[in-house]
């Protein structure tokens, strides 16, 4: 009801009587149930942001008013949402009281009203004069980050990084960079966590050079944070501070930690590194990339955990940009091997998905010699997933490499499958030719691919005949009409009279196709 009533004025007559649905929102807006008060406040936005100004000031102003000065918390949770819908329309007097009004809710007594004040702060001070914003939205701001709950202290660091982009660069200095600072030591490990989190976005409020000088130190020590996921949150974000600094800079403080980090006692902070290292690569140029960040990323390359390995792997393509992959090949494939052959099979499917951006990378000999087999393995995983995946992946290496390759490398292997003696395996090949026949063409399809699709017609397993009918069909707009005729056609009308329902179902479904096709041509 909460949801459905924001779009509700033109069932009530317009904007003129938008009015009328603030009463029952108020209402809702006061209930026990968090994601109800919610849904509340966000029709009391959207409907407020359309009413007259006139309207605003004689119902929505008032309406705030009493919520915030509600006896029980959830009106003054509520209450603190509206408050930048309310400020911009009201007059002078009104304004000054609403800025009061909210000044007394970050004082609240209950946490949870001042946590709801912390969170909407920067909506609030975006609609506010700059006068106002230096003096009453400042003292509000230092009040929430000497709150005594870190659940407060932690979302007026989230508060730093909106006022920041409201304030002048010195004003942001001068008010938001000691902040930042202190937060970095703050005890609770929470606050210390959304300070590394925010922390580019920080840099970005407070200025290149204030960056450099105040907070590269606080940045390394959230890097060596005791908190795990203090060290995972600042990890991540490693390439991102890296690029606001110099080379120099990056060099002299980032990377010593980033040695450390790799090395990590938990996993999860050597994935999150593994998952943005790479683009440290264009920050550091080549020579400081073979020098220095090259061991770290091997030694990531061989983590027990696939994926650490496998972050690695996904973001190849920013190092191989730098130093090139005559490098990296010798140290990859191994890597690449293990976590083909990984027992987990997300892994493997993981691996597989990032096969056509390897080939790209590597080029087609390293290809042909390294790789290729391994493509043909997957293609009798004892997992449905990795045999979907690795078929898809012979389409994608076939557009990438060309039909001329493919008819090469891939489609003897293929073809010479389909005899496997389990029928799931020769399904496979079914879904293998239908992906690669659009991307060969209709000479090699009518050569090599129908052939063996029609031979297959005449399998003992109802699966594979259906699936036969299905290929045939998705080979139609691909062959000539004569090919159609002579060779499709009657595997399909034979297919019909299967006794197997589904069998007949799927003919008849590709034999109505070939009519269609003959009737829109």
């Amino acid at each position: 009801m909460a949801e459905e009533l924001g779009v509700f004025i033109p069932y009530v007559g317009g904007v003129e009587y938008a009015n009328v649905l603030l009463p029952p929102l108020e209402t809702l807006c006061t209930v026990e149930e968090t994601c109800v008060r919610e849904k509340a406040v966000e029709s009391l936005c959207r409907i407020g942001s359309q009413m007259r100004e006139t309207h605003l000031v004689d119902f929505f102003v008032p309406m705030v008013k009493r919520l915030a000065a509600g006896e029980w918390f959830t009106a003054r949770v509520s209450a603190c949402g509206l408050f930048h819908i309310a400020y911009p329309s009201s007059p002078e007097t009104l304004k000054a009281e609403l800025r009061s009004v909210y000044s007394q809710l970050c004082q609240d007594d209950m946490p949870m009203v001042r946590r709801s004040a912390a969170t909407n702060l920067g909506k609030f001070a975006a609609t506010m004069e700059p006068a106002h914003l230096k003096t009453d939205i400042m003292q509000i701001f230092e009040d929430l980050t000497q709150d005594d709950q870190d659940s407060v202290r932690l979302l007026a660091v989230e508060g730093c990084a909106a006022l920041g982009k409201l304030l002048e660069p010195q004003d942001c200095v001068a008010h938001i960079l000691p902040v930042i600072v202190n937060f970095s030591q703050d005890k609770s490990w929470r606050v210390r966590y959304m300070v590394a989190n925010q922390l580019y976005e920080l840099c970005e409020a407070v200025g290149a050079e204030p960056t450099k000088s105040e907070l590269v130190p606080a940045y390394v020590r959230l890097l060596r944070d005791n908190e795990a996921e203090v060290r995972i949150a600042a990890a991540g974000k490693v390439t991102k501070f890296s690029r606001i600094l110099n080379a120099e800079l990056a060099l002299q403080h980032i990377l010593p930690c980033v040695k450390e980090l790799s090395s990590d006692s938990s996993q999860h902070v050597r994935s999150a590194l593994a998952s943005v290292i790479m683009g440290m690569a264009p920050v550091l140029g080549k020579d400081a990339t073979i020098e220095q960040l090259l061991p770290i990323f091997l030694s990531l390359l061989k983590d027990e955990f696939p994926d650490v390995r496998l972050n690695i792997i996904s973001k190849l393509d920013q190092v191989n940009q730098v130093i090139g992959i005559d490098l990296l090949s010798q140290s990859l494939l191994p890597a690449i091997v293990e976590l083909a052959e990984d027992r987990h099979w997300r892994v493997r499917l993981a691996i597989i998905e990032y096969i056509p951006l390897l080939a790209s990378q590597l080029g087609v000999g390293f290809f042909d010699d390294k790789l290729g087999a391994l493509c043909m393995k997957w293609l009798q995983d004892k997992v449905y997933s990795i045999r979907d995946a690795a078929a898809n992946n012979l389409k994608r290496l076939a557009e990438e490499f060309g039909p001329d390759w493919a008819m090469q490398h891939i489609v003897p292997q293929v073809l010479d499958m389909i005899t496997n003696p389990h029928y799931l395996y020769r399904m496979t090949v079914l879904r293998a030719i239908s992906l690669l026949a659009p991307v060969m063409g209709s000479e090699i399809t009518c050569s090599k691919l129908l052939p063996v699709v029609v031979t297959v017609s005449k399998d003992r397993v109802p699966n594979i005949k259906f699936n036969v009918a299905k290929v045939l069909q998705s080979l139609i707009p691909i062959v000539d009409h004569s090919v159609v005729e002579k060779t499709i056609r009657p595997c399909l009308v034979e297919l019909s009279e299967d006794p197997d329902v589904d069998v007949r179902y799927f003919a008849n479904q590709a034999l109505q196709a070939i009519d269609h096709d003959m009737m829109s041509s």
